[in-house]
């Protein structure tokens, strides 16, 4: 199935966190003649995007009201959208279980049931993540998009909702869909990330604002991408990938938490303590994740440029001017 990947208009929803942000500058930065199209509920949160440009279009919208949501795409015929909306905080997801999971599945329902009823030809990137698979059976192995949904949060449940949900609204709809499953990258707008919460924390203590550095579990092994090797990632998504096709996304560094708790710590004269907190541990954890990549990088020629080394060293030193 062949689109126009010469994107005019734009549209990032969850524009004003962490992921969204930075890819809206990443793509005025790659691109001189596409605008961008976001909503926030708090303007509060607009920022977190730097060098706001005047083809950066923000509109005050809860993605939840429906009839607003089909006005707003009906008015700007976004040709683009990257689907980032939700509520991730994977550890509160245990604690608000019920609300997470309705937010995050209502507003991607309403977002493809706007886009099927308008009959727009738009692209639409749905940004899943490898939580949908929990801890596989053989934890060695590395994960292809074909392994089995096991969700092990609330959070991970409404991403499967997600990401199943996108899948039949290409299949029976016909819209036009590529879901992403982004492996860890590290993300300095993002506290609730253990990679950006460490680093945060050892900012602080730097500055004697706190005298431990607190964590949960340690012994859980992920693979990381650094935040602009990611961005890349995502934009090439949509300029090569094909319609309809799962991509798992996943850089070349493997570590444990502990590791890298250890190499953010390296980085820092400071001497700095740790201290196990109870409230930090998810009720269950995955032990594992280990991406196979192989078709994303072959249908985009995508590769990682940034080592972990180096990303963990420039998370650390983009958090500690914000410690004052």
């Amino acid at each position: 199935m062949s689109i126009n990947r010469n994107f005019k208009r734009c549209f990032i929803s969850g524009i004003t966190g962490s992921a969204g942000s930075y890819l809206a500058e990443y793509i005025l930065k790659k691109n001189n003649s596409i605008y961008l199209y976001g909503t926030f509920r708090n303007k509060k949160k607009i920022s977190l995007i730097k060098n706001i440009s005047s083809r950066l279009l923000l509109t005050k919208l809860d993605l939840l009201n429906y009839n607003k949501l089909k006005l707003y795409l009906k008015k700007n015929k976004p040709d683009l959208i990257y689907h980032f909306a939700s509520d991730a905080d994977v550890r509160k997801s245990f604690d608000q279980p019920k609300k997470i999971i309705i937010n995050n599945n209502n507003i991607t329902l309403n977002l493809l049931e706007c886009i099927r009823e308008l009959k727009l030809k738009t692209l639409i990137i749905i940004c899943s993540t490898p939580e949908v698979y929990g801890n596989v059976i053989s934890p060695n192995k590395r994960i292809s998009e074909n392994e089995l949904m096991r969700p092990i949060s609330p959070y991970a449940v409404s991403k499967c909702f997600q990401d199943l949900l996108s899948q039949v609204y290409f299949k029976s709809f016909k819209l036009d869909i590529i879901i992403t499953r982004m492996f860890s990258y590290t993300n300095s707008r993002r506290y609730t990330l253990f990679q950006s919460a460490f680093a945060k924390q050892i900012a602080e203590i730097e500055k004697n604002k706190k005298k431990y550095l607190s964590h949960g579990n340690l012994k859980s092994i992920r693979t990381f991408i650094d935040i602009n090797d990611a961005m890349s990632a995502y934009w090439l998504t949509a300029k090569k990938g094909k319609i309809g096709e799962i991509y798992n996304i996943g850089g070349n560094d493997t570590a444990s938490v502990e590791t890298v708790l250890k190499k953010l710590i390296s980085f820092s004269k400071k001497k700095i303590k740790l201290k196990k907190d109870k409230k930090l541990f998810r009720p269950v954890d995955v032990n594992k994740q280990l991406p196979n990549s192989n078709k994303f990088r072959r249908d985009t020629r995508w590769r990682p440029k940034v080592d972990l080394a180096s990303s963990l060293e420039n998370l650390l030193n983009d958090i500690r001017p914000r410690i004052t």
